[in-house]
């Protein structure tokens, strides 16, 4: 495995949220860019197309997935270069999403959360997740990409035991 889960799962009044951290020795504004423009997402997640804007649909291509498919976003708030907030709904539920930016000293923090609707997806969804944001730094660094395979099924055991019982 490169690199040990990070993830963590914290109750709210709607559930759990699962909350991964990474920081990127990186200027907010440059961090922004490749979480938002969709030449740069192409590099670690996926293109997009569409007019962006709050309140708006964008259609997403899940590149790093089998059959490379798109899906709709809906952008619930964006608030250039700290917020953004996307909501999918799929086979496999309802994904609210959320990623923060904070700059400190020419670092930028980046939280990332998964308000999980359905808890017992973590086992999947946290491993993808660890994998998706390793991808952006190597995006943002130019190191070579992760294997999945470092991450599923290796992380599957520590997401699935975080959900309460």
């Amino acid at each position: 495995m490169t690199t040990p889960p990070s993830g963590r799962l914290e109750n709210t009044p709607n559930g759990q949220d699962m909350i991964l951290t990474r920081t990127f020795r990186a200027p907010v504004e440059d961090v922004w860019a490749s979480i938002t423009e969709s030449g740069r997402t192409a590099r670690w997640f996926g293109p997009w197309k569409g007019e962006a804007g709050a309140g708006r649909t964008i259609q997403v291509q899940l590149v790093f997935e089998e059959g490379q498919p798109w899906a709709d976003y809906t952008i619930e708030a964006c608030t250039p270069p700290r917020h953004l907030a996307l909501r999918t709904v799929d086979a496999y539920g309802d994904w609210h999403l959320e990623a923060t930016l904070t700059e400190h000293a020419g670092q930028t923090e980046l939280v990332f959360t998964h308000h999980l609707t359905e808890p017992e997806i973590a086992g999947s969804a946290g491993p993808g997740w660890e994998y998706y944001l390793d991808m952006l730094g190597a995006a943002l660094t130019g190191a070579d990409r992760p294997d999945f395979d470092d991450y599923y099924p290796a992380m599957r055991e520590y997401y699935e035991n975080l959900i309460p019982r």
